[in-house]
C-alpha cells in the first residue's frame, strides 16, 4: 500500500547507478577479452609465419632428395642389370643408398604434409579469432551507445519523480502506479539486459574452446547466437529507456516524439510497418497529459506486436476543440474479449490513466480480426491548452 511518506528517490538512483556500473564492468570485461584474443591472434600469426618458412625449407629439401633418389634408382637399375660386372659389396651399397634416400624422402614429405595441415588449421583459427575480435569491438561500441543513453536520459528521472510528487496532480493513486512501473523496470533490467550481458561474457569466453572441441561450425553458431544476444540486449535497453520517459516530449511535444518513437520501433522490429497520422493542429497539453497519451500509444503498439503479432499498425490522433481522440488499429490475430484476463499491468495501467484523465477507452477485437483501441481524453478545464 502506498503511503504519504516521502518517496526515497535515492534508492532509485542507487538502482540506476548499479545498473550503469554493471554494464560498464561488462564493457571492460569484453574489452579485456578482445585484447587477449588480439594477443593470441598475433602469437598465432607469428607461429603461422614460422611454419610457412619451414614448409618452404622442406619443399626445397624434398625436391633435392627426389633428384638424388632418382639418380640412385638409376644406379641400382644399372647394377642389377649388369650384376656380373659389380661386386656384391657394390650392389649392396647401391641398394642401401637408394633405400635410405627413399626413406628420407618419405619422412620429409610426411613432415611437409603434417606442417601443411597445421598451417591450414592455424589459418582457419585465425579467421575465427579475427571475427571474434571484430565482434567484441562491435559489442564494446554498442555498449558505449547504451551507456550514453543511460547516462543522458536517466539523469533527470529523480527530478521528474520529485516534481510529480510535489504537484500531486493525480493524487496518491497515480504515484502508486508510477512506483509499480519503476519496480517493474528494475525487474526488467535484472532479468533482461543484465542477464544478456552476463551471457555475452560467457559466450565470448567459450567461442575459442568451442572451436577446439567441436569445430568451426559449432563456433560459428556460438558467434551468431552472441550477435543475436547483443542485438536483443540493445533493443531491450532502448525499450526500457522509452519506458522511463522520452526527454524529447517536453521540448518537441507529443506528435514529433511519437513519430520518433514509432520509427525506432520499426527499426528494431523488421517487417513491422506503423502508419502514423495526426489530424488538425497539435495542441500542447500539460506535461502529465502528454506523458499519458504517449504511454497509451506505447502500450497499445507493444500489445499489437507482442500479443497480436501484427505487421501493420495504424496510429491516429485527432485534435478537437475540447478533446483529443487516439486510435491504434492493427491487423494482428486479435483475441476473444469475453475471455481476456486483464491482470497484466499494461491494460490495467491504460484504463487507470484514462480514468484519471476523465476520459474513455474502448477496445474492439475478435479472433483473427485484429484489434482497435479507441481513447478519448478531454482537455483539462483549469490548465492552459494552446496550439503548437
Amino acid at each position: 500500500m502506498f503511503s504519504n511518506d516521502k518517496v526515497d528517490i535515492g534508492s532509485l538512483d542507487v538502482i540506476f547507478n548499479r545498473m550503469i556500473e554493471t554494464i560498464t564492468n561488462s564493457k571492460n570485461d569484453i574489452f579485456v577479452i578482445s585484447e587477449q584474443s588480439r594477443r593470441s591472434f598475433e602469437e598465432m600469426q607469428a607461429e603461422l609465419e614460422f611454419i610457412k618458412q619451414k614448409i618452404k625449407y622442406l619443399i626445397d629439401e624434398s625436391d633435392e632428395l627426389e633428384k638424388r633418389t632418382k639418380v640412385a634408382k638409376q644406379r641400382l637399375v644399372e647394377v642389377s642389370r649388369f650384376f656380373d660386372k659389380y661386386t656384391e659389396e657394390q650392389v649392396r651399397e647401391a641398394y642401401e643408398y637408394a633405400n635410405e634416400l627413399q626413406i628420407q624422402l618419405s619422412l620429409t614429405r610426411a613432415d611437409e604434409k603434417q606442417l601443411r595441415e597445421k598451417r591450414d588449421d592455424l589459418e582457419r583459427r585465425l579467421r575465427v579469432l579475427y571475427d571474434t575480435i571484430e565482434r567484441a569491438e562491435h559489442i564494446v561500441n554498442q555498449v558505449n551507445v547504451v551507456l550514453n543513453y543511460l547516462t543522458s536520459d536517466l539523469k533527470n528521472v529523480s527530478v521528474a519523480l520529485e516534481k510529480a510528487k510535489i504537484k500531486q496532480e493525480f493524487g496518491i493513486k497515480i504515484i502508486a502506479s508510477q512506483e509499480k512501473e519503476r519496480k517493474r523496470l528494475s525487474r526488467e533490467i535484472h532479468d533482461g539486459p543484465a542477464q544478456m550481458m552476463a551471457n555475452v561474457l560467457m559466450r565470448s569466453d567459450l567461442i575459442e574452446r568451442t572451436y577446439r572441441e567441436k569445430g568451426i561450425e559449432a563456433a560459428i553458431k556460438e558467434i551468431a547466437e552472441l550477435k543475436r544476444t547483443v542485438r536483443n540486449a540493445l533493443s531491450e535497453v532502448r525499450r526500457i529507456i522509452y519506458d522511463l520517459r522520452p526527454m524529447a516530449l517536453d521540448d518537441l511535444g507529443i506528435v514529433p516524439t511519437l513519430k520518433k518513437y514509432l520509427s525506432t520501433v520499426m527499426e528494431y522490429n523488421p517487417g513491422v510497418q506503423i502508419h502514423f497520422q495526426s489530424y488538425s493542429s497539435e495542441k500542447r497539453l500539460p506535461s502529465d497529459y502528454e506523458v499519458s497519451i504517449f504511454r497509451l500509444v506505447q502500450e497499445s503498439v507493444n500489445n499489437s506486436m507482442k500479443h497480436g503479432k501484427a505487421i501493420d499498425i495504424w496510429v491516429k490522433i485527432e485534435w478537437l476543440r475540447n478533446s483529443v481522440n487516439i486510435l491504434v488499429k492493427d491487423n494482428g490475430k486479435g483475441f476473444d474479449k469475453t475471455g481476456i484476463k486483464e491482470q497484466s499491468f499494461g491494460i490495467i495501467g491504460m484504463r487507470e490513466r484514462v480514468e484519471l484523465l476523465k476520459g474513455t477507452m474502448d477496445i474492439q477485437s475478435g479472433i483473427g480480426k485484429g484489434t482497435i483501441v479507441m481513447v478519448k481524453i478531454p482537455f483539462p478545464e483549469n490548465e492552459l491548452v494552446f496550439d503548437k
